[in-house]
C-alpha cells in the first residue's frame, strides 16, 4: 500500500470511477444540476439507491479523500485509510450483486492483514506529490469524462433501464447498523475527523490516550482519550470521548479530574471537552460552567480562551464614550448588561423603543467588549438588507477603526474583517460555503465572540435557531416589543425570568423622558371594509355595475377589498380624510411627511393613481410608492427622507415597516391588517423621533397621528400580551410531518397484510428523506444523533409518541421533497389531511369539499389526454357519496392519479385588478389617545373571547372548530396561549372555573356549520322522516353551529325546540333514529 494520505485520494478517485458507471448503467440515476462527484452521491436518486450502510461509506471516503487533497500538510493514518479501502470494496461488490451478470455468492471477505504494514510501505518523500500530480493530470482530462457521461446517459437508454431492472431483480440489501460492535471505532474515527478538519494533526497538537497521574484510584494512573497542545507545546484542552449510544455528561467528571491531573503536573489547567460525537460539551471551568457546542474548537480558538484568562479585563465600571451615547437610558443598559457578562450571563435581552437609540447601544457595547478583550469577532444579524445596510453604516461612522463585511453585498473580505453584518437567510448559507483562502471553513463554531440580533424575538429564533445553536458567542438581543408583550419562549432563549429583561426603556418612559414624542389615533370603521359589499346595500345604478362584474354571487367578502378588488371611493375616503386631518406643515399649507402602509403592491399603486386623480396639482410628486420593487428605491427613500424634497406621502409594503428613519414623519395611515405585535410596534416608531423647528424655529414635533382603517389600534389595546410569531413552516416540512402521523396511525391499525404492505412502503420513502441529508450541512450535524437514529428504516417500526415528537421537532426542517410541481405538493397535502382524518376517526369535511372542487374542475378539461386517462378517478372524486366508503388505500390511490393533473388548472393570467365604483361611508370615528401596551382590556374573559374570534385560523382552534381531535402538541400550545400569553391559569380558573379548554374554545368559535352538517345529513337526506322531524334536526344543528356542542340534553326540552315538540313526541313511531340522533349529538362532546 502507498502512504495512508496517498491511499485515501486514489480511493476517493476510485470512487469517483465506480459512482460514473452507475450513472452509465442505471436509468433510475438522474444527472444533478452538477457532474461533480459530491453533486453526483448527494443527488437523491442516488442515495434512494444505495444502501445506507454503503453510502455511509462513500461519505467517509468523499470526506477523508478531499481532506487529504486539499490539506497540503494533511496527515492521514493507517488506519482511516484502510477504512477508506473497506467502504470502496463494500460498494464495488455491492455494484457487482447489483449490475453483474455472474455475480458469485462468496465473495472474499476485506482483510486488512494483506495489506503491506509500515515496514513495507513506499517511503518516497516525493510519492505523494508525484500522485497529486497524477490526480492534476486526470483533472484536465475530467472535461472530458463528463462530456462521455453525459453522451453515455443520452444514448444508451436501453442499457441504463437494463441495469436498472437488473438491480431492482435482486433482493434488497439488509441494512447494517452503523453502531453495532464497531461503534467504539466508529465513534473514534467521528472525532479524529472532526478533529482534522479543525485543523488539529496528530503527528504534532494531538495524542491520543495520553497518561495522566494523581487520578483518585488505586493506581493513580489514567489515560486521557485526547490531549491538545497550544502552538508552544503546552497541553490546552483534554476530550474525553464516550461511546455514541451513551449520554456524554457521563464523562464530564472523568474529564474533570483528568484536567486537575494535568493542571497539578503541568502548571496551566486545560480547556475541557465532553463527547459522544454527536453531542460535545466545552467547560471552561475557570470562566463558565459546562455549555454544549456544536464541535470541537480550533487551536487559535481554544487558546484565545486560554489567554483570555489573563487578559479580559473587568466591565463592571465601562468606560462609554459619550461620542456614541450620552443618554442615561443608553448608559444604563449597557453597564446593566456588562454586569450580567461579568457575572457569567452569556445572554442580554435589551427591550428599547424604536428612535431610542438601540443600535448606538449596541456600537457602544462592541467598543466596551472588544477594548477588554471580550470579544474579537462580532456578528450582526438583521432580518432585511435595508437594516444590515444601515447598521454598518452607522457602525463605519462611530467606529472607524473596526473592520467591517456586509456579507449581503459581497463588496469586503470577510477573513480579514472582525465585524459581520448579515441577514439570517444569508448567514445559513455562508456557514457552509465562506471559505478561508486555504480552502478551510470561515464561520467555525468558535469563531464569533459575540452576536448581536436586531429585532430579536420568537419567530427569528426558531427559524433560524440553527444559527445560535451553531456559535458559541456571547449573545445580545435588541427588540422594541414592549417587554410584557415579549413571549415566555423569548425570555427563556435568552435564560431571563419571564418580563424582565436585561434592560429595557420602553416608550411611555421615552415620551415622559421627552426623548421620543406620543401620537393620537383617528380609528374609522369604514362600511365595506368592516361588512363587505352587498348588493341588496347598493343604488340601482350600482347594482348594475355589480352585475356585470360579480355575475354569480350577493356579496363581495371585505377579506377581497385591496386584494385584486379595489373600491375607488374606499381608498378616496381615506386619502381625504389624510389630507384633512392630517399633520401640516409650512403654515397648514402642506401635509407633513406621510407613510401609508399597504396591503400589497397593486394596493399600493392604486392608492398612487388614486392621489393623482384627486391632487393633480401636485403634478404627480406629491405620493410614490416605496417597496422592494421600486426601481432605484433607495433613491426615493433618501429623497423622501429630505424635508424639502418630494415625496411627502410614501407608499409602502412592508418596505417601511421597519428601518428607516425620517424624523420628519407626523402622518401614518395604516391601510393593511396587522397582527404581529412586533411589527406593529416598529410601524409605530415610524412617527416616533424627535425633530426641532419643524413647523417654524422654536416650534418643534410634538406628537404624531395614525390614522387606523383596518381595526389595529383596536386588536392590540385588547391583545396586548399576545405576540403571534409568524412562523410560516415550509410546505416540504408541513408534508412531512404530516406523513410521520399517518405512519404512526398506520402502524396503530395494521390489521392486514395491505397494512403492514404499506407501512414498509412508507418506512422506506421516510427514512430515504433522512438517508438523503447532507451530513456536511452545518444544521444536519447538529442533529446527527437524530439523523443517524432515523435513517436506519428500523428505528421507524412500531414508532412510539416520542419518536414522532423527535421527528417531527428535529428533523422535519431538515427535509426538502424535490418535486417542481408546487401544486401537486399543496393537493398532496389536502389528501393526506383526510388520510389523517380516515385513519384517526374525524371529520375532514373542508378539506374533503376542497378535493371535489378540484375534481369537478378537472373533470371539464377532459380535452386534455392526461386527464381524460383518468378520467374514472376524477368521477369518482367529485361524487361526495364517494368519500363516506373510501378507505385509506382508495384515498392513496386518487391522490396519485390526480396530483400530476393538478397543474392543468393553473390558469394562463393572472387575476386581473378590478376596479368599482361603489359608494362607501364611515360608520364610526374614534379619535383616541395613545396607549403604551399597559392600558385596554384587564378583562381576561374578554381578551380570551376577542383573540380565539380572531385566532380562527390557528391550526389547533381550526380543528377544534371543524370536529377534528387535536394532538398533544396542539394541546400544549393552547395551554400556553390561554394560560402564559393572554394571562395566568388562576386567571384562567377564575373566569372559567373547571372547563376544560377545549370545551371552552368549542364553546366561544362555535363549530363550522359544513363540519356539523356531516355528521347529520343521514337524518336530513333521510327521506322516511317527516317536515317537522327534519326541521328538530336542523334545529340540532342550528345550536351545535353556535354553541359548539350539546352540554346538556336539557337544552332540547327548551325553546327554539320547544316549539316545534317534545323530542319524545315526534319520534315515538321512530325511536331508534331518534337514540341515534342523541348518539350523533354526544359526538361533539366527546372528541373535546
Amino acid at each position: 500500500m502507498v502512504s495512508p494520505s496517498s491511499c485515501a485520494m486514489l480511493t476517493r478517485r476510485a470512487l469517483e470511477q465506480a459512482v460514473h458507471y452507475m450513472y452509465k448503467n442505471d436509468i433510475d440515476l438522474q444527472m444533478p444540476y452538477r457532474d461533480n462527484l459530491s453533486a453526483l452521491v448527494n443527488e437523491y436518486t442516488f442515495k434512494q439507491i444505495v444502501p445506507n450502510d454503503i453510502y455511509e461509506g462513500i461519505k467517509y471516503i468523499v470526506k477523508l479523500g478531499n481532506y487529504a487533497t486539499h490539506h497540503t500538510n494533511a496527515k492521514v493514518n493507517r488506519e482511516e485509510a484502510v477504512l477508506a479501502l473497506n467502504n470502496l470494496y463494500r460498494l464495488i461488490s455491492w455494484i457487482n450483486y447489483s449490475y453483474g451478470i455472474n455475480y458469485q455468492e462468496q465473495l472474499p471477505k476485506f482483510d486488512p492483514a494483506k495489506l503491506p504494514d509500515q515496514t513495507h510501505m513506499f517511503v518516497n518523500k516525493d510519492l505523494k506529490e508525484q500522485i497529486r500530480e497524477i490526480l492534476t493530470k486526470q483533472k484536465e482530462k475530467e472535461a472530458k469524462q463528463k462530456e462521455e457521461l453525459a453522451r453515455v446517459i443520452a444514448e444508451n437508454v436501453e442499457l441504463r433501464k437494463q441495469g436498472a431492472a437488473k438491480r431492482k431483480e435482486e433482493k434488497a440489501v439488509e441494512y447494517i447498523d452503523v453502531n453495532n460492535a464497531l461503534e467504539w471505532q466508529t465513534r473514534k474515527l467521528v472525532i479524529d475527523l472532526q478533529l482534522k478538519e479543525a485543523g488539529w494533526d496528530f503527528d504534532t497538537n494531538v495524542q491520543v490516550e495520553f497518561p495522566v497521574h494523581h487520578m483518585p484510584t488505586e493506581s493513580q494512573d489514567g489515560y486521557v482519550d485526547y490531549i491538545l497542545r497550544g502552538r508552544t507545546g503546552k497541553i490546552i484542552a483534554v476530550i474525553e470521548a464516550k461511546k455514541t449510544s451513551a449520554n456524554p455528561r457521563i464523562g464530564r467528571n472523568q474529564a474533570k479530574l483528568y484536567a486537575d491531573c494535568i493542571e497539578k503536573e503541568y502548571g496551566l489547567r486545560p480547556v475541557i471537552f465532553y463527547t459522544n460525537g454527536y453531542e460535545t460539551f466545552l467547560w471552561d471551568d475557570m470562566m463558565y460552567p459546562d455549555r454544549r457546542i456544536s464541535s470541537i474548537f480550533s487551536q487559535d480558538e481554544i487558546q484565545l480562551l486560554i489567554d483570555r484568562r489573563d487578559t479580559r479585563r473587568s466591565i463592571s465600571k465601562p468606560v462609554i464614550q459619550d461620542a456614541i451615547t450620552n443618554r442615561y437610558y443608553q448608559k444604563e443598559a449597557i453597564v446593566r448588561t456588562c454586569e450580567d457578562f461579568e457575572k457569567g450571563s452569556r445572554k442580554a435581552l435589551l427591550v428599547m423603543a424604536t428612535g431610542s437609540g438601540k443600535t448606538r447601544v449596541a456600537i457602544s457595547l462592541v467598543d466596551v467588549l472588544t477594548k477588554a478583550d471580550w470579544a474579537k469577532n462580532i456578528l450582526f444579524l438583521a432580518d432585511r438588507t435595508a437594516l444590515v445596510r444601515q447598521a454598518k453604516k452607522s457602525f463605519v461612522n462611530l467606529l472607524p477603526s473596526l473592520t467591517t463585511c456586509n456579507l449581503c453585498e459581497n463588496k469586503d473580505d470577510p477573513e480579514v474583517s472582525r465585524m459581520i453584518f448579515s441577514t439570517y437567510p444569508t448567514m445559513m448559507n455562508a456557514i457552509d460555503e465562506t471559505r478561508r483562502k486555504d480552502g478551510n471553513r470561515l464561520f467555525t463554531p468558535g469563531h464569533f465572540d459575540l452576536i448581536i440580533l436586531d429585532e430579536s424575538h420568537r419567530s427569528i429564533y426558531n427559524r433560524y435557531k440553527d444559527i445560535f445553536d451553531y456559535f458559541d458567542a456571547l449573545l445580545i438581543g435588541l427588540t422594541a416589543t414592549p417587554k410584557d408583550s415579549i413571549s415566555m419562549n423569548t425570555y427563556s432563549i435568552f435564560d431571563l425570568e419571564t418580563g424582565v429583561p436585561t434592560y429595557a426603556y420602553e416608550y411611555e418612559k421615552a415620551v415622559k423622558d421627552k426623548y421620543l414624542v406620543s401620537y393620537h389615533s383617528y380609528e374609522t370603521k369604514l362600511k365595506f371594509l368592516e361588512e363587505g359589499i352587498c348588493y341588496d346595500d347598493l343604488s340601482e345604478e350600482e347594482k348594475e355595475e355589480f352585475d356585470t362584474l360579480f355575475p354569480d354571487v350577493d356579496t363581495i367578502e371585505s377579506s377581497l377589498l385591496n386584494k385584486f378588488i379595489f373600491n375607488l371611493d374606499t381608498i378616496d375616503t381615506v386619502i381625504r380624510e389624510l389630507m384633512e386631518h392630517g399633520i401640516k406643515i409650512e403654515g397648514g399649507d402642506k401635509i407633513g411627511k406621510t407613510i401609508i402602509f399597504a396591503a400589497n403592491q397593486d394596493h399600493a399603486h392604486k392608492i398612487k393613481e388614486r392621489f393623482d386623480v384627486l391632487y393633480p396639482e401636485y403634478k404627480g410628486k406629491l405620493a410614490e410608492v416605496v417597496t422592494f420593487n421600486t426601481k432605484y428605491v433607495q433613491n426615493a427613500i433618501d429623497r423622501f427622507s429630505k424635508t424639502d424634497s418630494y415625496p411627502q406621502i410614501a407608499i409602502s409594503v412592508d418596505m417601511l415597516d421597519t428601518g428607516i428613519d425620517v424624523p420628519d414623519i407626523v402622518n401614518l395611515v395604516f391601510f393593511k391588517k396587522v397582527r404581529s405585535k412586533s411589527k406593529f410596534w416598529q410601524m409605530i416608531g415610524r412617527g416616533t423621533r424627535l425633530r426641532k423647528d419643524l413647523f417654524g424655529p422654536g416650534d418643534d414635533k410634538k406628537e404624531f397621528l395614525i390614522f387606523d382603517y383596518l381595526g389595529n389600534m383596536e386588536y392590540f389595546r385588547v391583545n396586548k400580551n399576545a405576540e403571534k410569531s409568524g412562523i410560516v413552516e415550509s410546505l416540504s416540512q408541513r408534508i412531512y410531518k404530516l406523513r410521520v402521523d399517518i405512519l404512526y396511525a398506520l402502524e396503530q391499525n395494521a390489521t392486514d397484510q395491505d397494512y403492514v404492505d404499506e407501512i414498509n412502503k412508507q418506512i422506506k420513502e421516510m427514512s430515504g428523506y433522512i438517508q438523503a441529508l447532507d451530513e456536511d450541512s452545518f444544521n444536519v450535524k447538529l442533529r446527527l444523533k437524530y439523523v443517524h437514529q432515523y435513517k436506519n428504516p428500523d428505528n421507524w417500526r412500531n414508532l412510539n409518541e416520542m419518536d414522532t415528537h423527535y421527528i417531527k421537532d428535529e428533523l422535519s426542517s431538515l427535509v426538502v421533497i424535490h418535486d417542481e410541481d408546487t401544486q401537486a405538493k399543496f393537493f398532496d397535502r389536502q389528501m393526506y389531511m383526510i388520510e389523517m382524518a380516515y385513519l384517526n376517526h374525524y371529520n375532514a369535511t373542508s378539506v374533503i369539499n376542497n378535493v371535489i372542487a378540484i375534481a369537478n374542475e378537472l373533470y371539464k378539461k377532459q380535452a386534455t389526454p392526461d386527464i381524460a386517462r383518468n378520467a374514472e378517478y376524477l368521477k369518482c372524486a367529485k361524487d361526495p357519496d364517494y368519500w363516506k366508503t373510501a378507505n385509506y388505500f382508495d384515498l392513496e390511490v386518487l391522490r396519485e392519479k390526480i396530483r400530476g393533473l393538478i397543474k392543468y388548472l393553473t390558469k394562463d393570467d393572472p387575476v386581473k385588478p378590478i376596479d368599482t365604483h361603489f359608494t362607501d361611508e364611515i360608520i364610526e370615528t374614534k379619535v383616541n389617545d395613545a396607549f403604551y401596551n399597559d392600558e385596554g382590556l384587564e378583562n381576561y374573559k374578554e381578551k380570551v373571547q376577542h383573540y380565539l374570534k380572531e385566532h380562527q385560523d390557528d391550526e389547533a382552534i381550526y380543528k377544534l372548530r371543524h370536529n377534528q381531535v387535536i394532538t398533544p402538541d396542539e394541546m400544549k400550545h393552547l395551554e400556553n396561549l390561554l394560560w402564559i400569553d393572554l394571562g395566568s391559569k388562576d386567571d384562567y380558573r377564575i373566569h372559567f372555573g373547571d372547563t376544560p379548554i377545549t370545551r371552552l374554545i368549542r364553546k366561544i368559535v362555535g363549530l363550522d356549520r359544513e363540519a356539523a352538517m356531516a355528521e347529520f345529513s343521514r337524518f336530513l337526506d333521510d327521506q322516511s322522516l317527516n317536515s317537522r322531524q327534519i326541521h328538530f334536526v336542523e334545529l340540532i344543528v342550528d345550536y351545535i353551529v353556535k354553541n359548539g356542542f350539546i352540554e346538556d340534553r336539557k337544552v332540547l326540552l327548551q325553546d327554539p325546540f320547544k316549539s316545534v315538540g317534545s323530542m319524545s313526541a315526534l319520534f315515538k313511531d321512530k325511536m331508534n333514529v331518534a337514540r341515534d340522533i342523541l348518539k350523533t349529538v354526544e359526538i361533539f362532546s366527546e372528541r373535546l
